[in-house]
């Protein structure tokens, strides 16, 4: 008898060996589940924060879009978009090299005008972003096109100035309004029920798209709405 209850001896060992093992195997594959479940979960966080980050990031129109016409050619010489960051925004460089700025009409279509930002100081109207962009730049030699038909630049071209600022660099931050203001070359101007099509295409965040119809063209200050 002494044997076989060495045997079973011996198999009750092996099976408790094969049942902790068994235990230890579960063990370690429930901590590599959770611990890709744990690396899911962050990295879902992560895209959703940096997805949260790039929608805010969106600029919108903070006001009127008006326009300077031209009662004697029935035409627009300049249009200018406020723009300031949409609520919660993040600041955003608009700086020529990080920003675009595309134009449509119906008979136009530009992948980007955009001259500069003007950033010395702030700038009470287009007039003197103008002036300023005339000493400035060198897209806007031919003098102020607010102020004159014969002014108009050789190409269509878009400036952004600030109303409002707390610095003097490139980047919008909140509290801060800017104008995406646009000088048309003299083929380029928009005349009465024309479409006006303005993307400012930012590196990071969507991109702001205006649009607007041209009235008929009976005062030098027309209100694109």
């Amino acid at each position: 008898m002494g044997p076989v209850t060495s045997r079973r001896g011996v198999m009750g060992i092996e099976a408790a060996i094969i049942v902790i093992a068994f235990v230890v195997v579960s063990t370690a594959l429930s901590l590599v589940v959770l611990n890709m479940g744990l690396f899911t979960t962050q990295k879902a966080k992560t895209m959703t924060g940096s997805s949260i980050g790039v929608a805010s990031s969106a600029l919108e129109v903070s006001g009127i879009v008006v326009a300077v016409g031209d009662t004697t050619l029935s035409n627009l010489r300049v249009v200018s978009i406020p723009i300031r960051l949409a609520s919660g925004g993040h600041s955003i460089n608009l700086k020529n090299t990080t920003t675009s700025i595309k134009y449509m009409s119906y008979t136009k279509e530009y992948a980007n005008i955009y001259s500069a930002a003007l950033t010395a100081t702030t700038y009470a109207n287009d007039t003197t972003a103008f002036a300023a962009a005339n000493s400035l730049l060198s897209d806007f030699r031919k003098g102020n096109p607010v102020t004159a038909a014969t002014n108009a630049p050789t190409n269509t071209k878009a400036i952004i100035y600030w109303s409002i600022r707390s610095n003097t660099d490139t980047v919008l931050d909140p509290g801060e309004h800017a104008h995406v203001a646009i000088a048309f070359q003299p083929n380029d101007k928009p005349a009465e029920q024309d479409k006006i099509r303005v993307e400012v295409v930012v590196r990071s965040g969507a991109a702001l798209t205006v649009v607007r119809y041209v009235p008929p063209v009976v005062a030098s200050v027309v209100d694109l709405g």
